[in-house]
């Protein structure tokens, strides 16, 4: 009985958490299969559903949707030089930290995570500035260095966290065989790594791919932007197109999703190992 009772409650929580995450999708692929005289009307099925605003996008038929496929690609680009920067960044600073024990490591990692105390949109205006600086502005190597800057104090916790589980006793026998400190992470650090290292790398790829506003200070340029800054430009006008917007909302959304959907085991296991200190 006991046990029937916090399965129910468990059912109780799981229904609102469901629909307030289903309802906004599904109202997102009902505007999107909308024709435009129809959008507004609050229908929750369309009288004539039309897979024609997909074609419009795909066909770059609306002047918002001129670099479509251009800024579809650089979402690509930028989102996934991030998340391998991310993981070159995290992983070497994690087993420096954790494996070799470098002189002042946690020190460092701490004064990293304590970036987070402050807002990342404060951090904007800053970041604005510093590439400038540097002659960076406008180029999407600025984006993806403050991406990356973002994204590393907390790839470097959890990598670390899921470093110290490891036995040290492996690093001892390598080194009775001989090994040298490359080949403690080439050949025991990086394969015991593994679910840690996909899902890392998964978090900070998405987390370019969505972000919105280093992209729109950073990039002045439709033509070097990502598609989410794309989108926003639907937002500029009074008579925007909600039905393209959706539909483009929707096809930006599907990379994620299909990434999130065929690593989620790996993700969910590589985020626990790190979450929790052993």
């Amino acid at each position: 009985m006991k046990r029937w009772f916090g399965e129910a409650v468990l059912v109780l929580i799981a229904i609102p958490v469901v629909l307030w995450t289903v309802v906004p999708l599904y109202h997102l692929f009902v505007l999107a299969i909308s024709p435009p005289d129809s959008v507004l009307a609050g229908d929750l099925w369309p009288a004539q559903p039309t897979l024609s605003n997909f074609v419009t996008v795909f066909r770059q038929q609306h002047y918002y949707l001129s670099n479509f496929w251009l800024q579809l690609g650089n979402s690509f680009v930028i989102a996934v030089t991030t998340g391998v920067l991310t993981l070159f960044v995290a992983t070497c600073a994690a087993f420096a930290i954790s494996r070799l024990r470098a002189p002042g490591g946690r020190t460092v990692m701490n004064l990293a995570l304590s970036t987070y105390l402050i807002p990342a949109a404060f951090l904007a205006v800053p970041m604005y500035k510093t590439m400038g600086s540097y002659g960076l502005l406008n180029t999407q190597l600025a984006l993806i260095l403050a991406m990356v800057a973002l994204s590393s104090p907390y790839a470097i916790w959890v990598l670390k966290q899921a470093s110290d589980k490891l036995p040290r006793e492996l690093d001892e026998a390598a080194v009775m065989d001989g090994a040298t400190p490359m080949q403690i992470f080439r050949m025991v650090y990086l394969p015991l790594m593994r679910p840690s290292l996909v899902a890392i790398g998964i978090y900070a790829l998405l987390l370019a791919w969505n972000e919105y506003l280093y992209a729109f200070l950073l990039l002045s340029s439709e033509k070097a932007a990502p598609l989410s800054v794309g989108l926003g430009l639907f937002l500029s006008a009074d008579d925007s197109p909600w039905n393209l917007l959706m539909a483009t909302g929707l096809i930006y959304a599907i990379p994620p999703a299909v990434i999130y959907y065929l690593f989620r085991n790996t993700m969910t296991s590589g985020l626990t190992a790190g979450a929790v200190k052993g």
